[in-house]
């Protein structure tokens, strides 16, 4: 990391690694390991940035109250923050409380894609459990809750001492009209408003959109006054990962429907190209696009609609659908064009204080294991060792970063 020039690196905790239990006793080796590692990068002056919930929920607590699907989970998540803090936050200046918790919910309680499988039909595939009309929006309020709860202790306990800051990740997708119907245009629009606002309305305003509640009823749960407060201003700043623009339709026959999932709430259906028939789901696209303008539409999206925040992009990489090489000019290209359009989107006024690239190194990817390889390293991960050689991208990032020269790969 040194060699490259990062001057800081993202990481998570895992809560099982640190709190085994769920709470409780403190792990003293996944202790010394979070400690380990924070140690090596501020000896080589690279900056942590630490998000506390990367999707994994200890499996006693969902196996207890069914993790965040109980407001149980807000005590736990806090004490979890708190060992967080206290441990580490001598070290730790950025902390993330979760990782895109809009997606990652849809995955994991409407689609049944990512643990723990719950959904029902027709919405999700393979369910374990649960109901895709409701516990979305349990388990994103429940998560609100959980963040603006560890916020407050941050700012009461820790922040004066620590002077840090504290903030939300949430994932973004740019979606633009399928065709140039105002009724796609309208749907557009109502997508953005609601996978961004799910989350950011309430810590910006105070309360859910107006077209989820609309369109929700009284399956989305409704804030207290003194919830209301404590989630208006519960950020320091806001992290967003990025990788792709969707094309958005609008689907009025969703409406008629007795009963709706989250995503048909939006009475949108979606595709990543215009010549695809769109569907109900919001997925990825199968291979990367650089539509590069999209990134800055997104920024200038966040800047105009929530009076121009702090933005960290934490998530911006190249790897569904590539084939593995280590000469990827397709990879240079592709994060040189939207590291671009965020040096626009600076220059137009947005706020953007930070860009990490995902992933250093090759990972296990939660949609295709370790069939796409992001990484500006090749790992080989059927030798012990985990050998890792740099790519082409790795050699051309660490020229940008320490000699700042032309980012557009020619």
């Amino acid at each position: 990391m040194s060699d490259t020039g990062l001057e800081a690196y993202r990481l998570s905790i895992s809560w099982s690694r640190l709190l085994p239990s769920g709470r409780g006793e403190v792990n003293p080796k996944g202790l010394a390991y979070y400690n380990n590692v924070l140690n090596e990068l501020i000896k080589y002056g690279i900056q942590p940035h630490v998000t506390l919930h990367h999707l994994d929920v200890p499996q006693v607590l969902q196996d207890e109250y069914g993790g965040f699907l109980s407001p149980r989970i807000i005590d736990d998540f806090i004490l979890l923050a708190d060992v967080c803090f206290k441990e580490f936050g001598d070290r730790v200046s950025r902390w993330t409380t979760m990782n895109e918790p809009n997606v990652n919910i849809m995955a994991s309680f409407d689609y049944g894609f990512f643990p723990p499988r719950r959904c029902s039909a027709p919405y999700g595939v393979n369910c374990t459990g649960g109901n895709s009309t409701v516990e979305p929006y349990i388990t994103a309020h429940h998560m609100l809750l959980a963040h603006s709860a560890v916020v407050q202790l941050y700012r009461t306990k820790y922040q004066a001492t620590q002077k840090g800051k504290i903030g939300l990740n949430v994932y973004t997708m740019w979606f633009a009209p399928l065709t140039n119907s105002p009724e796609d245009a309208m749907a557009a629009k109502r997508v953005l408003n609601v996978t961004l606002g799910w989350f950011l309305d309430p810590l910006m305003f105070g309360d859910y959109p107006e077209i989820m509640k609309k369109n929700a009823g009284s399956r989305i749960p409704s804030f207290t006054k003194s919830e209301s407060q404590l989630l208006k201003g519960a950020y320091d700043f806001i992290g967003i990962n990025y990788y792709f623009k969707l094309f958005a339709a609008d689907d009025p026959s969703a409406s008629q429907n007795d009963l709706r999932d989250m995503s048909s709430d939006m009475l949108a259906k979606f595709t990543a190209y215009k010549d695809v028939p769109p569907q109900s789901r919001i997925l990825p696209p199968s291979r990367m696009e650089n539509d590069f303008e999209s990134l800055w539409k997104m920024l200038t999206y966040l800047k105009d609609t929530y009076g121009n925040p702090p933005i960290y992009l934490q998530e911006n990489g190249y790897g569904l659908g590539v084939k593995d090489t280590m000469m990827d000019v397709g990879r240079i290209s592709f994060l040189s064009g939207f590291i671009g359009s965020i040096l626009d989107s600076i220059r137009d006024g947005s706020d953007v204080r930070g860009y990490f690239v995902w992933a250093f190194v090759d990972v296990y990817e939660l949609l295709s294991e370790y069939s796409s390889r992001f990484g500006l390293y090749h790992v080989n991960f059927e030798d012990s060792e985990l050998e890792r050689t740099p790519k082409l991208s790795a050699f051309w990032y660490q020229n940008f970063l320490k000699n700042g020269s032309s980012i557009q790969m020619k």
